[in-house]
């Protein structure tokens, strides 16, 4: 047995127009072309060969009580070429940014809906052991 790699991450979302915004306007990703009818709304995210899977539907998690830095929660992490065109995009959109503590070039964000993103510079510990909060 042997796992190959990670396929998909999957949020919950209120709005997926909202959270394509957020994905699509802000991060700059691209909207994936091949998502099925599944019987409810939602949107793939293409990440080069992975995938984010925007669901709309009820989100059964609070999402009032979660911690107040993003890397203490349920994230995913996304590797970037460079941090800081992501940071002034996520600032230009009024979105809270909180910056890694351990050093390295990583920050934390929010989507519209709750969902904890990281993003790490590539070269600065942005590998799968450096990649703790």
């Amino acid at each position: 047995m042997r796992v190959l790699g990670l396929h998909h991450v999957s949020v919950v979302v209120a709005d997926t127009r909202r959270s394509l915004a957020f994905y699509c306007g802000v991060l700059g990703l691209q909207q994936a072309s091949n998502r099925p009818q599944l019987g409810f709304p939602g949107a793939w995210i293409d990440l080069n060969g992975q995938q984010i899977h925007l669901l709309e539907l009820p989100n059964p998690d609070s999402t009032s009580e979660r911690p107040e830095h993003v890397g203490r929660d349920r994230h995913m992490a996304l590797l970037v070429s460079d941090l800081t065109p992501y940071s002034e995009a996520l600032r230009a959109a009024d979105v809270a940014v909180q910056f890694s503590r351990s050093g390295r070039r990583a920050l934390f964000c929010r989507d519209p809906d709750g969902n904890g993103v990281e993003l790490i510079e590539a070269g600065a510990g942005g590998d799968a052991q450096s990649s703790q909060s």
